[in-house]
């Protein structure tokens, strides 16, 4: 006759103290690394609002390599989205535009753009969404 190991008959897995432990290492973590990421929610808008404005400065580059321009202050960055149908009219427009969407700043704005003799300046207002741009804008030039 052949007798069953009861060793095989045994269910493995963890055991109650195995998980508490590590529910109290993941607790001591977050209580340690939430307080330092939540601290800085402003600085986390200032870096997603500058990631946008190299977004759109990319469009706008690419912009300018098929059509010898870039879209005028009056076109704004909606000429990213759609053909411009005032002057200057882009000949070469990519016919699924330059972004799928213009993204908004981390305050719930529209960035700016500024077309000066093709010294681009793409900026946002900032938190309190005035006309101060010193103070309160991010901006990039080029």
């Amino acid at each position: 006759m052949y007798k069953i190991s009861s060793f095989n008959n045994k269910i493995k897995g963890f055991t109650l103290i195995e998980v508490m432990v590590v529910v109290v290492i993941l607790g001591i973590l977050a209580a340690i690394v939430v307080p330092k990421i939540m601290s800085r929610p402003e600085q986390a808008r200032l870096v997603k609002a500058k990631q946008d404005m190299l977004a759109i400065q990319s469009a706008l580059d690419l912009y300018k390599l098929d059509n010898g321009f870039y879209p005028s202050t009056d076109q704004g960055l909606q000429a990213l989205i759609s053909k411009p149908t005032s002057e200057p009219i882009p000949a070469n427009w990519k016919s699924d535009g330059y972004l799928q969407q213009l993204p908004v700043d981390p305050w719930g704005k529209n960035y700016q753009y500024l077309n000066e003799d093709d010294k681009l300046n793409i900026f946002s207002y900032g938190p309190t969404g005035i006309g101060n741009l010193n103070a309160d804008s991010n901006e990039t030039t080029k």
